[in-house]
């Protein structure tokens, strides 16, 4: 930005530093790093100034916003238990006018330099057409026309689905102007998810030392959450981070088994989140993927990564058997469920139910059956006469499919598979390492979204839209 302004900016040794630092390996896990710190220490302030500070001198002295796009990753999960509105409404750091009006200096600063950005990049010539775009106008159309003429359509549906869509594509978007993807390494959306994976693994071992958990008869997975969502939040995301090391085991041709025992490591993060959807799905894209990397590595590769998934299963197996007691006792609350669906069928029946009465545009997100997390760390089901008093966040059905039928009714659900297909079509047309990577972590995505409502909170979608601007721009970008 600043460059463009002043051209003899672009021969100082700091910028040419700034660069370098901005597309390097190191910097992804910096900030996932930071994100890491300031869930585990109630750090936000503090971080989101170094994140602002990151991010305004990526957008000064870069020639593209390409350093942006790891904070973007990662910003919403740096919220702490302690600071959670939600669960300490007395106690929370954000309570406090002076943290909360610091907080707002800080979005203002990164908003005032993004949009600037933005149209200085559209002003110099960063154009052309997104291939999503019609699918996600379809769906964002779709969202925010949930309920209509059902009675029940009102100004609080229409922003909830406005922000549902601006999570799912703002990013996707943003990223495609401002962002020079012939110059864009291939590899960097895989060093950003390996780190946002390494840096979740260490807010999940933290939740096993948060009060009450190792004072409790057994972990007790309700009490397993962090400031920015419960179990089954934390361990979505860290399904659909999960298969980006294989992107290395497939890349790397020496040693690339390294990465093998670290997407290992990862799939062991999921398990340990207690979720259960996020297991099963998790589980299935982490065998996917050691099956490609099987076919794929030649050779020694293949030997070492064959012998390696066959330990970490067997070991896995060995655990559950011989050390049954310990793991039992660790896992109690998720065993004692054994196949209980929770309320999801009754749920998914009243889902049906509501689209029959309203076929078109359904009932709206506020009076669609769904679930909520009360304070009391307990799973409480909401049904419509009650489920419009639930503040901002409705409840959800638990499943994309039901989600869309009761609350947007056949045009949401058509305008879903529409965007679907565009999306499919973009990652399967000329397929290549990288996009099959992506594929796995946002099939993760949308096989967990099946069993819980993933798709719809606002952590996952903005990772989606990273994810699929990342898969289009790596038709141009290069590979170092």
């Amino acid at each position: 930005m600043l460059t463009a302004a002043f051209p003899k900016l672009e021969n100082l040794k700091c910028t040419r530093f700034l660069r370098a630092f901005f597309r390097s390996a190191y910097y992804p896990f910096l900030v996932a790093a930071l994100m890491a710190v300031s869930e585990l220490f109630a750090l936000e302030l503090p971080v989101y100034y170094i994140y602002l500070f990151f991010g305004v001198l990526c957008i000064l002295f870069c020639e593209d916003t390409l350093g942006v796009l790891p904070i973007a990753c990662c910003g919403y999960m740096t919220f702490s238990p302690q600071n959670n509105p939600g669960r300490f409404p007395d106690t929370t750091a954000f309570a406090d006018p002076k943290v909360l009006l610091s907080l707002v200096i800080v979005l203002i600063i990164a908003g005032i330099v993004l949009l600037g950005r933005l149209v200085q990049c559209i002003l110099l010539g960063r154009r052309g057409t997104p291939r999503l775009t019609t699918g996600f106008l379809a769906l964002g159309v779709a969202y925010i026309l949930a309920g209509a003429f059902s009675g029940y359509y009102a100004l609080n549906t229409v922003f909830y689905g406005f922000v549902q869509i601006l999570a799912l594509a703002f990013f996707y978007f943003y990223f495609f102007f401002t962002v020079d993807w012939e110059k864009a390494d291939k590899r960097y959306i895989f060093f950003i998810m390996t780190a946002v994976a390494a840096g979740l693994f260490a807010e999940i071992v933290g939740m096993y030392f948060q009060s009450g958990i190792l004072t409790a008869e057994y972990p007790d997975r309700t009490m397993l959450y962090t400031g920015w969502g419960i179990y089954n939040n934390v361990g979505g995301m860290m399904a659909m981070c999960m298969p980006a090391p294989f992107y290395f085991s497939l890349k790397v041709r020496k040693n690339g088994w390294l990465f093998s025992l670290l997407a290992c490591v990862y799939m062991l993060g999921v398990i340990l989140t207690q979720s259960r959807s996020a297991i099963v799905c998790g589980g299935v894209i982490f065998c996917v993927a050691a099956a490609i990397v099987l076919f794929k590595t030649r050779g020694k590769e293949r030997i070492i990564n064959a012998a390696l998934f066959g330990v970490f299963i067997a070991a896995l197996t060995v655990a559950v058997i011989l050390l049954r007691n310990n793991v039992s006792s660790l896992f109690t609350s998720l065993f004692s469920i054994d196949m209980n669906d929770n309320g999801r069928f009754g749920i998914y029946k009243n889902c049906l139910k509501i689209f029959r009465e309203y076929p078109i545009f359904g009932k709206g997100f506020y009076r669609t059956p769904g679930a909520v997390m009360t304070n009391d760390g307990e799973m409480h089901f909401v049904f419509p006469d009650t489920a419009s008093d639930l503040g901002f966040i409705p409840a959800r059905a638990h499943n994309t499919i039901m989600q869309l039928l009761a609350s947007g009714g056949i045009f949401a659900l058509a305008a879903y598979l529409f965007h679907r297909v565009q999306t499919v079509i973009l990652l399967f047309r000329n397929p290549t390492a990288e996009k099959t990577v992506i594929s796995l972590c946002i099939a993760a995505l949308l096989l967990a979204s099946l069993l819980d409502c993933h798709f719809f909170n606002l952590g996952p979608g903005l990772l989606y839209g990273c994810l699929l601007v990342s898969a289009e721009g790596s038709d141009k970008a290069q590979m170092p």
